[in-house]
């Protein structure tokens, strides 16, 4: 069994018919990559606020990464006590994006209920992080190497910038002007590049990114495709990604289907896939210590990230596993999907268990079961049972 903090979209069981939609409530097909095909999975909106979670009181909505990683672990809690043929089930926690800061800490939690003897006991196995949020400043500042690493920018502007800047691309010294110049041609040449895919177009409707690379909260938002819906009829957009969103306003916000879903009326204004009104603390800056002592005790850890990712780009996370000084007993190499090259894969273990499963996953973006569906079920069905990837 998978808990999963997040959306969790392209892991469903249904995903939409984008070719016959026509602006009328979309029709679901099944998805046939759908990650329900290979363990049960429980998918919460968290903190509470997003989706359709919400509180009886204007303080339940007050929210942090460590208050939410506690609400998630006591929902965890009551509802295995609710379904207790559930109890010994192999239990996994998952998340994307921003989960990688709340994911880590209620895997902590759950490993420490268990060994303080909580009932019900929770039969802990490992977690799994995708394009994950693990450190605020280190996420970010691994954008420059990346930008290098894919072209974006020359040979010439990396080298000045890290000379300049002394490899800090994010909070650099005000006095350091030749290092402010270096990140200001640095955002010039990316500002129109699509962060979550880098190869896929940017939608015109896109809101402007600060011209600079600390983005602040900004970093983590969403270019809201509800701007779509307000476009002119006449207005001719090529296709984004973002356009694909829309769907899932009309779909949500649909009366019949949240009847159908059970969710009771009046409980929220109006469904978004980004709540930007919450009032959360990002109070944690970074959770790889936490990472580490899971492994260490010898839990399970799957950690991936599509290679076109510039939100969270590959280059961070890299720095973070090996930080670890872990021993590689599988290193770099390809892993096949079809005959063909899916990523590239290296594991790593610690003293005992199975260790951490790194895996990149080729072409694709912010995040990768949404790019790359049939690679990444195959992925999480190798890992699960313990296949070599």
């Amino acid at each position: 069994m998978a808990v999963s903090d997040g959306s969790g979209h392209a892991q469903c069981p249904l995903t939409y018919d984008y070719a016959t939609f026509n602006g009328s409530l979309p029709t679901l097909l099944p998805n046939p990559y759908s990650w329900t095909q290979i363990a049960s999975i429980i998918f919460i909106d968290a903190p509470v606020g997003t989706g359709f979670s919400y509180s009886t009181s204007q303080s339940g909505y007050y929210s942090s990464d460590t208050k939410s990683a506690r609400d998630i672990y006591t929902f965890l809690r009551k509802w295995i006590i609710d379904h207790p043929k559930f109890s010994l089930v192999p239990l996994y926690i998952s998340g994307d994006s921003y989960s990688g800061m709340i994911v880590p800490q209620v895997t902590q939690l759950v490993l420490q209920g268990n060994e303080a003897g909580l009932n019900p006991y929770l039969n802990l196995q490992g977690f799994i992080l995708g394009n994950p949020v693990t450190d605020l400043h280190n996420d970010e500042n691994a954008r420059v190497p990346f930008m290098h690493r894919v072209s974006l920018i020359s040979d010439e502007i990396y080298e000045s910038a890290k000379t300049n800047c002394n490899g800090e691309y994010i909070h650099p010294s005000l006095a350091n002007s030749t290092c402010i110049d270096d990140i200001r041609t640095i955002a010039e040449c990316t500002i129109k590049v699509c962060d979550a895919q880098i190869l896929e177009p940017k939608c015109s409707f896109a809101k402007p990114k600060p011209l600079g690379l600390s983005w602040g909260k900004k970093f983590f938002d969403e270019d809201m495709p509800s701007e779509y819906l307000k476009l002119p009829t006449e207005h001719d957009e090529s296709w984004c990604r973002n356009s694909n969103y829309v769907l899932s306003y009309v779909w949500a916000n649909n009366e019949e289907v949240q009847e159908a879903l059970n969710i009771r009326k009046n409980t929220i204004p109006n469904w978004v896939r980004c709540n930007k009104s919450l009032a959360y603390d990002s109070n944690l800056v970074s959770v790889t210590e936490y990472n580490y002592n899971i492994i260490k005790d010898g839990y399970r850890a799957l950690v991936y990230s599509g290679d076109h990712d510039m939100l969270i780009p590959h280059t961070g996370t890299e720095g973070w596993i090996y930080s670890f000084n872990m021993t590689v007993v599988d290193d770099w190499r390809p892993w096949f999907v079809d005959g063909q090259i899916a990523g590239y894969t290296t594991k790593f273990v610690v003293n005992l268990g199975d260790g951490l499963t790194y895996n990149t996953v080729k072409g694709a973006g912010h995040t990768a079961p949404e790019y790359n569906p049939e690679q990444c079920f195959q992925m999480i069905f190798r890992w699960l049972s313990y296949y070599i990837m």
